[in-house]
């Protein structure tokens, strides 16, 4: 059975990946644009419905890590029972968020073993969980994990093993951006640009290649180096990144779903409703 605490961890989480979805231009990938253009509606419209059916399967993972109290092999194996179901949901929703849930489940999971931890000692406690093999999952290879051993890339699976060090990357990135002054979402989308100039991102090796990676990578340090998208620089190779990949059918999911793990990270502590404070 879930708790307040649990369900609240999960609500934020959620939260965090529609906003980041929210974010406008986000390069080669939906945002709320598509709402305009009849061809695409339903894409990003279906993104951020079928996101709230992640809320009972994330609520799930943190009652799960709540009960273990530690990383255990045997939490691991049930949060990825959970994953299972909740990736099934999210389809009978309109689909979409794999990656994002994978990131989310651990993140929140890691959160509920440790309601003090903050920023890095979050991503490490995730890091730990997932450093367990996880031994009922499917043994067929995923699309994902097929990238990787092609290419050499850490994938999904390295990142989280790491302890997130993208999303970590992510998090510097949104801090700076304030302190610089920054608006939230130009500081967004720095973080967004920072974790694509070097996240190995097996959905872009799948549809581009290296070569491909390579060059979105560049493009991402290019806005960055103009200034970020705070600047007028920096928008302009924004928009012209944007354009480039929109023509390619090239898309940096990986990127956004680290970015929502960082954003739920930056949100902690979440104050559960009707609690005092």
């Amino acid at each position: 059975m879930t708790s307040r605490e649990d369900e609240t961890l999960a609500r934020a989480a959620v939260a965090a990946l529609t906003g980041q979805l929210s974010l406008v231009p986000k390069p080669g990938m939906p945002d709320p644009r598509d709402l305009a253009a009849r061809v695409t509606r339903r894409d990003h419209r279906g993104l951020r419905w079928s996101a709230k059916a992640l809320a009972p399967g994330l609520a799930a993972m943190a009652a799960a890590a709540r009960r273990s109290g530690e990383a255990t092999p045997r939490l691991r194996a049930e949060l990825g029972a959970i994953g299972r179901c909740a990736e099934h949901a999210v389809g009978l929703a309109g689909g979409g968020h794999r990656g994002a849930l994978w990131t989310l489940g651990l993140l929140v999971s890691a959160a509920a073993l440790d309601p003090r931890a903050r920023g890095a000692e979050v991503t490490r406690t995730a890091g730990r969980i997932a450093a367990h093999p996880d031994r009922n999952a499917p043994r067929r290879p995923s699309r994902g994990s097929t990238v990787s051993a092609t290419y050499g890339a850490p994938g999904a699976r390295g990142e989280a093993r790491a302890g997130f060090p993208h999303v970590r990357r992510a998090l510097t990135a949104l801090s700076g951006a304030r302190s610089a002054g920054a608006g939230e979402a130009e500081a967004r989308l720095d973080a967004l640009l920072t974790v694509m100039s070097t996240l190995q991102d097996t959905e872009l090796l799948h549809t581009a290649g290296p070569l491909g990676l390579r060059h979105v990578q560049a493009g991402a340090r290019g806005v960055l180096e103009a200034g970020g998208t705070a600047t007028e620089a920096g928008r302009t190779a924004l928009s012209a990144l944007d354009a480039d990949l929109h023509a390619r059918a090239w898309s940096p999911r990986g990127s956004a779903g680290l970015l929502a793990g960082a954003l739920f990270v930056d949100a902690l502590p979440i104050r559960t409703p009707g609690r005092a404070r």
